[in-house]
């Protein structure tokens, strides 16, 4: 156990050091000054989800030591004190990054001021915009004098008000006010004498609590931002009379009362407000108290106004059209012909679109079955879908009800869909006496469309490793693949007999593609052996992986061995890597990357030598136990050697890129992978558009 342990990461350590990969970029002078605001926005952001998630995970180990440092080989308290120790060094790092960014606006005349620096005319302004706007949504607590502490909802920040009058020596008194989030963040002022000037709402607030305390007598007045963040994990009850909906439901609104997890305040708070605060939360040491800046919950920034020049910001090209899908062509007619794959966000996101609005009005289609995870705010997808059942299509919709952060939403379009007619299943669960021990997570990104073609019944597939989603397809990197090869087909097709009849996923059997929790773990575990007993007899080898997640134990363990072994294993990780390889010299047939660029690399790629006969498989899993064994995944191959090739040189760009491409190593330092002296510049993300358009035009 200790031997394998030791080539182990901790998870939550390794996705700090992703997180920090993402720091870089809200630190690189070279990127786009708005665009490392917006990397701070999502850096700060991914840390509010991995307290709320792994943070709170941990903290429930606590009590589960043992259990946990079996896992682990180190005791979760271990692990809560080095996250303490990383996350309050990258706060510093991002404090400083935020000042340097300040400076780059003002040097481009673009200036996010404070309430002391607002001049006698914005300040009035700025009064007017209060009352208007932002007093009515406010609702002032006193807390001093009351018995119990208001609680503190996740997700929101709030302003700690100190009123003192020391002339009168009166008693202190203390307030809190939420921060409004249905209204934007900032305050984009009128340019004056050519300087843009923004103000956040936390700052238009401080310059009116003289507005808001005015009964009060006081000669001292001022606020400090404070944040609670908390469990975010769900606790559904089993009550088999209650639906599954009313379970989820009641869950979610559990969730924002969840135990606290982090607590952060602005480190210039006065030390007896913060006493104050500490003694009535009862708020410990032990409690990942974190002193930040001015300001938090910066995920506001991904979404900060659009001002200055366009060199400030990525200029993003428009997502290309597939020369095998042309315009006012029958889509099902281009499919047939060959199979088709679509990458995103370099292709465009409409073709999918056009797929389904073609097949909700073609008088031949039958059904249109569709798994959904996460969808857009306003779904086209679901939109079609809806249309298909109004053209009298049979559209069965496998909703996944727990997407973490995303129940809401997927709740609602789940009633929309049953209100407009269609079947919608929930997940993946057999019998409601059954409910604990067979209820998966359906992640699988599954569309199968049935149509009449003659005396023939034909299905067309598009398995992807991304969301059916249109807005994340225009800043995710995946790979979706359009077929109508029956060897696939009738496998998704059995896929959706599952889900229907409520049976176990291994009732049917799999040649093609890989299922789990069926047999995705066991065929992987195959095909990585195979690869080493090809190279142990000398035959031609090789392990191309890209996921976004490698953390399970076996899998890690069975690479490490394929890498002591010889077998050349080459990885492109967007995020956790618990692969540590404790031996230099094991690293001669070993690359570990990871890209953090312009689009979110979320693609997931298997792909092996197989004696000379590569076998390449899309997936919407990534290797974690999770996915592994406890969720509905799918892995499809990818048979046509055209397409083959294009995988292979999409991933060959990636693994040559020597801008955006860090080294994942056991230091966990992130260092950017150079190329030689007179190496070409490669950066992927703009290769592979290139690389795209030219077979565009080519064809």
């Amino acid at each position: 156990m200790e031997k394998n342990l030791s080539l182990f990461k901790e998870r939550e350590i390794s996705w700090l050091s992703f997180n920090e990969r993402v720091l870089q970029e809200a630190g690189d002078p070279t990127v786009p000054v708005i665009e490392r605001l917006k990397f701070l926005g999502i850096f700060s952001s991914n840390l509010d989800e991995f307290f709320r998630v792994r943070v709170a995970v941990l903290k429930r180990m606590v009590n589960l030591s043992n259990r946990y440092t079996k896992m682990v080989g180190k005791k979760p308290e271990e692990v809560l004190g080095e996250i303490q120790r990383i996350v309050i060094s990258q706060n510093k790092r991002f404090d400083k990054i935020y000042e340097e960014i300040l400076k780059e606006l003002g040097s481009r005349n673009i200036f996010i001021i404070n309430e002391k620096q607002l001049t006698e005319t914005q300040g009035a302004l700025v009064k007017t915009i209060f009352k208007r706007d932002i007093q009515p949504a406010l609702v002032p607590i006193m807390i001093d004098g009351i018995a119990e502490f208001p609680y503190l909802k996740d997700k929101s920040i709030y302003l700690a008000v100190v009123l003192k009058n020391k002339k009168a020596k009166s008693k202190t008194k203390y307030a809190l006010i939420e921060i409004p989030t249905q209204i934007s963040r900032f305050v984009v002022l009128p340019e004056f004498n050519g300087k843009q000037f923004i103000i956040l709402i936390d700052d238009v607030i401080r310059y009116c609590l003289k507005d808001i305390f005015f009964i009060f007598k006081f000669d001292e007045i001022a606020a400090y931002t404070i944040k609670m963040t908390r469990d975010a994990e769900l606790d559904l009850d089993n009550d088999a009379v209650i639906s599954y909906i009313e379970k989820l439901s009641k869950g979610v609104k559990k969730r924002q009362k969840g135990n606290l997890v982090r607590f952060i305040y602005d480190a210039s708070i006065p030390d007896e407000l913060l006493s104050y605060i500490f003694k009535r939360l009862h708020l410990t040491k032990k409690d990942n108290v974190i002193a930040g800046g001015r300001y938090h919950n910066f995920k506001d920034f991904i979404r900060f106004p659009k001002v200055g020049t366009s060199d400030m910001r990525y200029a993003l090209p428009e997502p290309l059209t597939h020369p095998a899908l042309p315009h006012g062509t029958s889509l099902f007619d281009q499919i047939k012909k060959k199979d088709i794959l679509l990458h995103y966000p370099y292709q465009s996101f409409d073709h999918i679109l056009d797929l389904l609005r073609e097949a909700a009005i073609d008088p031949n289609v039958r059904s249109i079955k569709m798994t959904l995870y996460r969808v857009a705010d306003k779904s086209n997808v679901v939109n079609t879908l809806i249309n298909a059942v109004k053209n009298g299509k049979s559209v069965t919709v496998v909703m996944e009800l727990q997407a973490r952060f995303d129940e809401e939403a997927n709740i609602f379009w789940s009633n929309k869909l049953v209100e407009e007619g269609a079947r919608v299943i929930h997940g993946f669960r057999s019998t409601e006496a059954d409910l604990r021990e067979n209820q998966y997570k359906v992640h699988s990104k599954l569309c199968l469309i049935t149509r009449n073609e003659g005396r023939k019944v034909v299905r067309y597939a598009n398995i992807s490793t991304g969301n059916f989603n249109e807005d994340t397809a225009r800043l995710y990197c995946d790979d979706s693949l359009l077929t109508a090869n029956d060897e696939i087909t009738d496998e998704v097709a059995k896929v959706f007999d599952s889900f229907e009849d409520h049976v176990k996923i291994s009732k049917n059997r799999y040649k093609h593609l890989l299922v789990s929790p069926y047999n995705m773990r066991s065929r992987l575990e195959k095909l990585i052996w195979t690869e080493i007993e090809n190279h142990e007899e000398g035959k031609q080898a090789w392990i191309t992986l890209k996921v976004n997640n490698l953390v399970d134990k076996e899998m890690v363990s069975l690479l490490k061995d394929a890498v002591s072994r010889g077998v050349p294993t080459r990885l492109i990780i967007r995020g956790t890597c618990s692969l540590v390889l404790p031996d230099d010299r094991e690293t001669k047939n070993f690359q570990a990357i990871s890209l953090v660029d312009k689009y979110l690399e979320h693609s997931r790629v298997y792909a092996f030598c197989n004696g000379g006969d590569p076998k390449y498989f899309l997936t919407s899993a990534d290797m974690m136990t999770r996915n592994l064994d406890q969720r509905i995944e799918v892995a499809c191959p990818v048979y046509d050697p055209d397409l083959q090739k294009e995988l292979a040189k999409i991933l060959e760009i990636q693994l040559h890129d020597n801008v955006k491409a860090r080294l994942i190593d056991k230091h966990q330092c992130n260092q950017y992978r150079k190329g030689s002296k007179n190496a070409k510049t490669v950066r992927a993300q703009d290769e592979i558009y290139s690389y795209l358009a030219s077979r565009r035009q080519s064809d």
